[in-house]
């Protein structure tokens, strides 16, 4: 690689973090929950962080907590502003409908399935 090459050309890390960023910038999805009367709005992608404390709880058997977990973290407004707060954890595992929590998570959480079945097809 000349001098040149590499001046005109993003390093690995860059071009990583360029593409993560464009993802996490763009539209929102949006998914209408009927039960509460209110759109809940998400993004394609979530960093490593997020699906690590996620799948973390699913190996512990804590499946409700993961649902609860993909909800608080991924739910956001349509500003793109997060809709529930960590402190909101305790309200949905006892009060909340489970059965709208499972419809709300399975959306949250297969947001980019689309885009992992493009990549297959590739």
């Amino acid at each position: 690689m000349t001098t040149t090459d590499k001046t005109n050309t993003l390093s690995a890390i860059e071009a990583a973090t360029g593409h993560f960023k464009n993802r996490l910038n763009g539209d929102l999805g949006k998914y209408k929950c009927d039960e509460w009367g209110i759109d809940i709005y998400y993004k394609s992608t979530s960093s490593l962080s997020v699906e690590n404390k996620i799948m973390a709880l699913q190996q512990q058997n804590k499946t409700a907590e993961a649902l609860v977990e993909s909800v608080i973290t991924k739910a956001l407004d349509k500003h793109g502003e997060k809709m529930f707060k960590p402190t909101d954890r305790a309200t949905f595992l006892h009060e909340v409908d489970p059965s709208v929590i499972v419809k709300i998570a399975t959306v949250l959480n297969n947001a980019n399935a689309d885009s992992v079945e493009d990549i297959r097809k590739n």
